[in-house]
């Protein structure tokens, strides 16, 4: 299974070259951002996070005493607003008062500490937090989203209808624990799932992985790709 995890990496890789995920200035705003793309497009998510830097509210310090209604003004762009507004200072509260919001203090506690303590927080759930500690704490946990489930799927790898934490575990018990591997594994996958493993008509003709996916084989049979490559990325922990 590693050598299958990594074979699709490397397609995806060579494809799509570096995708630079999470594009935020400030781990606060990867953090902000994780929580308001919850439900909605990146773009609307991006118009959020613009209207709360023009009002002074891009840093979780200036969202903990916040009158809410000036959140929920910011971030009216983004689906359920009022609740993402409340997400927003409850995230921002807890990071205070828990982690005196010092980034390097929750990277320093490890994963096996942080992900339970900011899973404990209300409206946080596992992709959210997963974000979070992978673009924000660089803490190496594996990212499992809609495009995650769909691609692999269709690729065989696992049953349909499967759910979130057996999917991580797959890629955190076959994938070596690296913050890099796991950060560019996750975007590209996002990278395939929004142009091309659509959900409805998907482009299988243009898919790189179409050689390993029987789902797409079925229209578009291809050649096998030589099982000889070798990962472009090195998959070892920092």
């Amino acid at each position: 299974m590693k050598a299958v995890l990594l074979r699709i990496y490397q397609l995806l890789d060579d494809h799509y070259g570096p995708l630079h995920w999470w594009p935020a200035d400030t781990k606060d705003e990867v953090a902000i951002g994780a929580i308001l793309v919850q439900n909605v497009t990146w773009s609307n998510t991006i118009k959020a996070i613009d209207r709360l830097r023009d009002a002074g509210l891009l840093t979780l310090e200036s969202l903990v005493d916040a009158p809410l209604t000036h959140v929920e003004a910011c971030v009216v762009s983004t689906r359920f607003y009022k609740m993402k507004a409340k997400k927003l200072q409850a995230f921002a509260v807890h990071f205070s008062t828990k982690w005196n919001g010092d980034w390097q203090r929750l990277q320093k506690a490890g994963l096996a500490v942080a992900r339970p303590d900011l899973l404990s927080v209300w409206g946080i759930g596992p992709e959210t937090a997963d974000d979070i500690l992978l673009y924000a704490a660089a803490l190496p946990t594996f990212v499992v989203d809609a495009y995650t489930t769909r691609i692999f799927t269709r690729l065989g790898i696992v049953s349909e209808g499967i759910r979130y934490e057996p999917l991580r575990t797959l890629f955190m018990d076959y994938l070596e624990p690296d913050t890099a591997l796991y950060n560019q594994y996750h975007a590209l996958i996002d990278a395939l799932g929004h142009r091309v493993c659509l959900n409805k008509q998907p482009r299988c003709s243009a898919c790189p992985v179409l050689a390993l996916c029987a789902h797409g084989q079925a229209a578009n049979p291809v050649p096998s790709i030589p099982k000889t490559a070798t990962p472009r990325h090195s998959a070892t922990a920092d």
